[in-house]
């Protein structure tokens, strides 16, 4: 068991390695021996960790996502009382990475995208991270929902896919600095309160 849980601890920390790297460089720019020098282990502990590159960072794109996500649901325990509507506030802006100390992950989250684009593995990582994220949406509206007062309910999984790529199209504006973060903020909390004060829209 000790051996298990330094194996797991040490592929957490290439993991890493590989996103400060991604960060500076982008995907293209991480090789097996720069990322080993940078975290600090010989070429043989990342062979070992990983067979492949691919390997490697497939497994970087899901410590990403799985440290996005434990973001989003101590947001959710840290306030157990808070209604539905405010904790889907706070899961978006989460995900959406618009603040300064989310910059570099969001820098790497979006290579990764870019990367899967022509990655079928890639790719399937991150449809997996989508999928959750979309689902705990879909969860939350559904919840704020029943208790709002409209003539017509929202079909929670639509608006949690709109919600979601709204969110994931922000991360991009900021960082090429089209908009700003906190003009980001404003447009996602618009949408989210526009959730909520249209009883009467159509589907």
């Amino acid at each position: 068991m000790p051996r298990q849980v330094d194996h797991e601890s040490r592929r957490r920390l290439i993991a890493e390695a590989v996103c400060r790297l991604a960060d500076e460089r982008g995907l293209e720019g991480v090789t097996l021996r720069d990322v080993a020098a940078r975290a600090q282990v010989s070429m043989g502990a990342v062979q070992r960790c990983f067979r492949t590159k691919e390997e490697m960072l497939v497994f970087a794109l899901g410590h990403i996502g799985q440290r996005i996500g434990e973001r989003v649901q101590a947001r959710l325990v840290r306030s157990p009382a808070q209604s539905a509507g405010t904790a889907l506030g706070h899961a978006a802006t989460e995900v959406s990475l618009l603040r300064e100390e989310h910059r570099a992950e969001a820098r790497v989250w979006l290579a990764f995208v870019a990367q899967a684009a022509v990655s079928e593995v890639l790719a399937t990582t991150l449809k997996a991270n989508y999928a959750a994220l979309q689902e705990a949406f879909t969860r939350l509206i559904s919840e704020a929902d029943e208790s709002a007062d409209r003539a017509a309910p929202l079909d929670p999984q639509r608006e949690a896919r709109a919600l979601l790529a709204l969110a994931d199209g922000l991360t991009t504006h900021v960082l090429v600095g089209h908009l700003t973060p906190q003009e980001a903020h404003d447009v996602l909390h618009a949408h989210l309160a526009g959730l909520w004060e249209q009883p009467d829209r159509q589907q």
